[in-house]
């Protein structure tokens, strides 16, 4: 049994890392794509997890089979294409550690999942099924992910959802709204960032949109806030914490540490008790998130940053020296 699966994107991240002798920019091969990012957040923290995607028969793809692998996520859901190369994207970092990526997908192997390709049995054996929109952006992946959704909650999943909205993946910003807005109503637990919360309401104060997005159909929702933390709403009530304050150089994964984190938390429980958490403790769970997500831009790269359960322990007992 799996504590959680996760289908989208799996992709390399160039992240900056220094210059060389000339003054030119250096960057490292980092593996990334944010439901494998998430499923290894999980793994980390000693969770079970399965990755569903597509990666291209050449280096790359090799390297990243090998990156999940290491960090103990179970790959038997992993196809290869031979026709279309891995997904490369470049984080670019400001000087307070924001990053901003440019893709080089046109497609790329993780668009070409087809849904002939899904191990239904690794959706079958899961307890948690995560997606993501940046494989929502083109098909035959669109339509694979939405058809793995339907059958997840067909067969009862708790279904988490990130839109992780890239614009430069998009076509428009309407197309992007249409296409990420659609599986919301599916969902259980549904993460948006402030930009996300604004993309898809319209509205740009927290409380409101956050209960507009509520409406829609997720039993909880989270509005990760970057420096600011979250705001988190459940059936109970709503509230927001802070992040905890570290030495960020590196914000890439960091909402997916945050999120991974709260998936951790809620694998031992079903649709029924989510839907019923009480603020306390998702308040609880939320705070643990944020300790996760602000401990992961302490380093580069996404998921070699992620931070084990007892450095989160650290953390927010005040005893990490941050």
């Amino acid at each position: 049994m799996f504590d959680a699966s996760a289908i989208g994107e799996l992709l390399i991240d160039f992240t900056p890392s220094g210059v060389n002798d000339q003054g030119l920019p250096l960057y490292s091969c980092n593996p990334g794509g944010a439901p494998a990012n998430v499923l290894a957040m999980i793994a980390i923290l000693g969770g079970n997890t399965a990755f569903i995607g597509k990666v291209g028969k050449d280096a790359f793809g090799s390297f990243l089979r090998k990156a999940l692998e290491d960090s103990k996520i179970d790959v038997s859901g992993l196809a290869v294409d031979a026709s279309c190369g891995t997904t490369l994207a470049f984080v670019h970092l400001s000087p307070s550690g924001d990053r901003s990526f440019s893709f080089y997908r046109n497609p790329g192997a993780d668009l070409l999942l087809e849904t002939s390709e899904v191990k239904l049995d690794i959706i079958d054996e899961s307890k948690i099924f995560h997606f993501g929109s940046v494989s929502l952006t083109g098909e035959p992946c669109r339509t694979t992910i939405f058809e793995s959704v339907a059958y997840a909650k067909e067969k009862g999943k708790i279904i988490s959802y990130d839109p992780n909205f890239r614009p430069a993946l998009w076509s428009d910003e309407i197309e992007a709204k249409t296409v990420i807005s659609k599986p919301i109503p599916s969902v259980d637990l549904l993460k948006v960032s402030l930009e996300e919360m604004e993309l898809i309401t319209g509205i740009s104060d927290v409380k409101i949109g956050s209960a507009v997005l509520a409406e829609m159909g997720p039993s909880i929702v989270l509005v990760s806030l970057g420096a600011n933390g979250a705001y988190f709403l459940c059936s109970d009530g709503c509230g927001h914490l802070p992040a905890y304050k570290v030495d960020t150089i590196d914000t890439t994964g960091a909402g997916d540490a945050f999120l991974g984190a709260v998936l951790y938390r809620l694998r031992n429980k079903d649709k029924k008790s989510i839907k019923s958490l009480s603020w306390r403790e998702l308040g609880d769970i939320v705070d643990f998130a944020n300790a996760a997500g602000s401990l992961a831009t302490t380093k580069r790269g996404a998921i070699p940053a992620m931070p084990s359960l007892n450095d989160i322990k650290k953390c927010r007992n005040g005893a990490l020296n941050l």
